[in-house]
């Protein structure tokens, strides 16, 4: 009888770190199913629709023609928090299914190296979200006619009242955004990871618009600033299938500009200018109003800080850009000296005095 080899590779033990960082997507999948399964009884199922619908939904009646038609409005409110958790889930099992059924079969094709495997991976994820983002918030600014009309952005506020897709759409980024926390664990990172520096600001971004009302505009800022850096990361993925297409980074840069000083144009627009000359000034916390001198200094503050910083790293990222191709070009340049063909001929011109005297030449030497 042959002897069994004993095989070194063991299965993670259930429950373990390594088993809750292979199985996670799974292990999300079932909680997630567990508030999807309450709403078929009728005991939890008032529990489970915190979770999945949005909440805090008001209904307007209006008169228009012979019949009167409800109309409903969402506010934000505390029950929002499980709506979150709930999709912050969903999110995570997205990244999943994107990773493993999309990225991974790319990079095992393409065998980048440790550097560009994760570059490819956060741009490949993160412009499947651009993209999808973009898209829904488009269609919102058309919907709403906010593009047509640019006065609603600042025209009867406060905006405590939100349709359905602008409510659902701020509930998706934030729990979009707040997943990043648990994928640091998922991935083991041991560093703090570009991907959670935006999940932090772009969280923190959208729950104060959010807070203050500011809906309409968060959301204008958001499908531009979403755009560019779509254009980026699609740009990215172009470069690493093939290192000579770059005119998406240039075409990124212009953009980039662009888009900063639209962002400012936009907000000092609508918060220098137009929530300054509106009607209904003062602070009310009850009714969402807060239109005072000082929040609006600090909303425009908080932009110009942000929009300045990332103009900072724009300016960093294109002088590395510039440096690394100067150096490439000079190295190019640069003529190669074949240094191991001079030694040669210094090794034969030495030894060859040595070897290849004649007898004559040697006795004159002895003399």
């Amino acid at each position: 009888m042959g002897i069994r080899k004993k095989t070194t590779s063991k299965s993670p033990s259930v429950m373990s770190h390594e088993f809750v960082i292979q199985n996670h997507a799974d292990i999300v999948s079932c909680v997630a199913m567990v508030f999807l399964l309450g709403l078929m009884f009728e005991i939890t199922s008032k529990f489970a629709v915190c979770f999945i619908t949005i909440q805090h939904n008001v209904t307007i009646t209006t008169n228009e023609g012979p019949e009167q038609t409800a109309i409903n409005h969402f506010q934000h409110g505390v029950k929002d928090l499980a709506t979150i958790f709930f999709y912050m889930l969903v999110a995570i099992i997205m990244h999943a299914i994107i990773q493993e059924y999309v990225l991974d079969k790319i990079n095992k094709k393409k065998h980048f190296s440790k550097t560009k495997h994760s570059k490819f991976n956060e741009s490949g994820q993160l412009s499947a979200f651009y993209l999808f983002s973009f898209c829904w918030g488009a269609s919102i600014l058309v919907s709403e006619n906010f593009l047509s009309n640019p006065v609603t952005l600042w025209e009867d506020y406060p905006h405590t009242l939100m349709p359905f897709q602008m409510k659902f759409f701020y509930i998706c980024q934030l729990g979009y955004w707040l997943h990043a926390l648990p994928e640091l664990y998922f991935q083991k990172t041991k560093k703090v990871s570009v991907f959670l520096l935006f999940g932090g600001w772009y969280s923190s971004y959208m729950f104060s618009l959010h807070v203050l009302d500011l809906n309409r505009l968060g959301l204008v800022l958001l499908v531009l600033h979403y755009f560019v850096e779509l254009l980026f990361h699609v740009s990215r993925l172009i470069y690493f299938n093939n290192e000579n297409r770059q005119m998406g980074f240039t075409m990124w840069a212009v953009l980039f500009v662009l888009g900063r000083l639209l962002t400012l144009s936009l907000s000092v627009l609508m918060v220098g200018f137009g929530l300054a000359n509106a009607e209904n000034q003062g602070f009310d916390w009850a009714a969402g109003n807060f239109n005072i001198l000082f929040v609006r200094i600090t909303v425009l503050a908080a932009i110009c800080l942000t929009q300045a910083f990332m103009m900072l790293k724009f300016i960093k990222f294109q002088l590395r850009r510039w440096r690394e191709h100067a150096e490439a070009q000079n190295l190019k340049k640069k003529p190669v000296i074949n240094k191991g063909k001079s030694k040669k001929d210094k090794a034969n011109g030495v030894n060859g005095v040595n070897a290849h005297d004649s007898p004559r030449a040697k006795k004159e030497k002895s003399s």
